[in-house]
């Protein structure tokens, strides 16, 4: 049997100046002894900033509670500005599938065209 969990978790950047300085600090924790131009150059932009913060954290916003869709979550629009990282949360789902199969394993060096897409039939 195989299980497959499909997540998606959405953020808005709503201030990108923290947004980068929190990639940074994060690029800094996992590499100490780097100079601030090679910090820099490593954190240019916001794919390097997203794939640092996965990298550090395993997450975007590390530290934010789960965010639900729907009730119990924010309004649709309403945004958290408060935020050190300049994240705000936009919510989080998960998707179970059963008997996918061919793992992702099974595909080696040669991904699926569309990893997410649900097994036909």
């Amino acid at each position: 049997m195989t299980i497959s969990v499909r997540t998606r978790r959405d953020v808005v950047i709503v201030d990108p100046a923290r947004f980068m300085a929190a990639a940074r600090a994060a690029y800094r924790d996992l590499h100490p002894d780097v100079s601030e131009e090679a910090v820099a150059e490593s954190v240019a932009d916001l794919h390097d900033a997203v794939f640092i913060l996965l990298d550090r954290f395993g997450r975007l916003s590390a530290d934010a509670p789960e965010m639900p869709v729907g009730r119990g979550g924010l309004r649709p629009g309403q945004r958290v500005l408060d935020r050190p990282d300049g994240l705000s949360p936009a919510g989080e789902i998960k998707q179970l599938v059963l008997n996918d199969p061919r793992p992702l394993q099974d595909y080696g060096c040669f991904p699926p065209e569309d990893p997410f897409a649900l097994p036909s039939g």
